[in-house]
């Protein structure tokens, strides 16, 4: 066998899964004072091992089977009705993902996804547009807030969306325990500043942030950001009309209204199939308010292969170059690898809940388990350096060998079957009680 063939095999044969499985309790350990019993925190542990592991579906019944419990009852009372604090946690993730990824040059990220849902009773349900499935569906949305690090990127909050629908009928609020601080109608941009001020609020290390049109067309957004001292890199719509020189113009006559020297090619970062590559040009804007003693300006990214424009609105405390502008670009897509992670991995969207405080519970705890995902992995790559002739370690990686070296477990015929019973009578008490409702009808 050759030497670097060699190095290779060592490497994949060298992990540490005593390692790995120290780190997961030492989260559990960062969480435990939330709870104020043990049985809580040990079904939050199982439902977090059950999140990552290589379950199809994940949810309170697949997991409590995978891990081993008789009944889904401890993990649906966890989510239900445990005292412990939610956002307390979150506060705990957040702490744990900056002290492993914190950068005084870090980008807070901010987007929302959609969940696509059956019924109207589900929290945040109604039919709206989702990104997800790419029209208007039956759905949950979220706003979310990624940092995004050179050493790695991870969800560190979240905000459940309420559409009007939802708050202006308080008996619907109260159905689902929403509490009644929170049943007043939020905009997807105030709920992003009110994680981004939670985040500075808290002593976060960043200097940008970074998000979609819903963001970067919303001025009191902007200025919140601004107020913060932190940069901004914001995609606007083609039709926004900006603040020039030499006057109010559209977005998308400026590229017209340019000389062809005035293009640069810059890399957004490496993608799947390398760096991607495009042109860019950027042209100053006025201030949006007197006191502002910043820069800024409007990025336009041209794609020189379909010809295709995009305009993005950006600020910055003190002067900076064209690359740093792009390179923030280029980082806004963690926040959909963040949410691509989230879910495939963590199963963030495939909850079985309805009520407020069951989806923070469930959302926090699957960020936690993204977020370890994602630690863990970099701790990997500092701890075994990747020899030649292979990638570095990805979480998607990562968890497959966590999942195989750690979570996998056995089940007997006996306890096989005995799920297959439970489930069986809870189904069969669901139809009975599906076909009595409808014979009172």
């Amino acid at each position: 066998m050759k030497t670097t063939e060699y190095a290779a095999v060592t490497a994949v044969t060298s992990v540490n899964p005593d390692r790995w499985q120290a780190e997961f309790s030492a989260v559990l350990d960062r969480i435990a004072p939330r709870f104020t019993r043990y049985e809580p925190l040990r079904h939050a542990g199982e439902l977090m091992a059950g999140m990552i592991s290589g379950l199809d579906r994940k949810n309170c019944w697949t997991i409590a089977e995978h891990r081993g419990n008789t009944t889904p009852d401890g993990l649906q009372h966890l989510l239900a009705r445990a005292s412990w604090d939610a956002d307390a946690v979150r506060d705990d993730l957040r702490d744990y993902v900056i002290e492993a990824f914190g950068d005084p040059g870090a980008v807070l990220i901010v987007d929302e996804t959609g969940d696509v849902k059956k019924g109207t009773r589900t929290v945040g349900v109604q039919r709206q547009y989702t990104g997800t499935a790419g029209r208007i569906e039956n759905s949950q949305v979220a706003v979310y807030l990624t940092y995004a690090a050179p050493r790695g990127h991870a969800l560190i909050d979240r905000a459940l969306y309420l559409p009007k629908s939802w708050t202006e009928d308080p008996d619907r609020c109260a159905d689902a325990g929403i509490p009644t601080a929170k049943q007043t109608f939020a905009t997807k941009p105030l709920l992003a500043r009110e994680l981004i001020d939670r985040a500075m609020a808290a002593g976060v290390p960043a200097a940008w942030v970074a998000g979609d049109e819903v963001y970067g067309a919303h001025p009191q957004l902007r200025a919140a950001i601004r107020g913060h001292q932190l940069g901004y890199v914001l995609a606007i719509a083609a039709n926004r009309r900006l603040p020039t020189p030499a006057g109010k113009i559209r977005a998308d006559r400026l590229p017209g209204m340019l000389p062809p020297w005035v293009w640069q090619k810059h890399s957004a970062g490496a993608g799947s199939h390398g760096q991607r590559y495009y042109s860019w040009a950027w042209i100053d804007l006025l201030a949006e308010d007197d006191t502002d003693t910043g820069r800024h300006h409007v990025l336009i990214r041209r794609n020189d292969t379909t010809g295709e424009y995009a305009y993005l609105r950006c600020y910055s405390p003190r002067p900076v170059t064209l690359h740093t502008l792009v390179t923030v670009a280029g980082q806004r897509w963690r926040i959909e690898e963040s949410f691509q992670a989230a879910k495939g991995l963590a199963g963030i969207d495939q909850h079985q809940v309805r009520r407020w405080t069951s989806w923070h519970r469930w959302t926090t705890l699957a960020m936690l388990a993204h977020a370890f995902l994602a630690v863990a992995c970099a701790i990997e790559r500092d701890t075994a350096p990747t020899p030649t002739g292979l990638i570095m370690v990805t979480v998607n990686e990562f968890r497959r060998l966590f999942d195989a070296l750690i979570l996998v477990t056995g089940h007997t015929i006996t306890s096989l079957l005995a799920w297959s019973r439970w489930r069986r009578r809870h189904q069969y008490r669901a139809r009975q009680s599906h076909y009595k409702r409808r014979e009172n009808h």
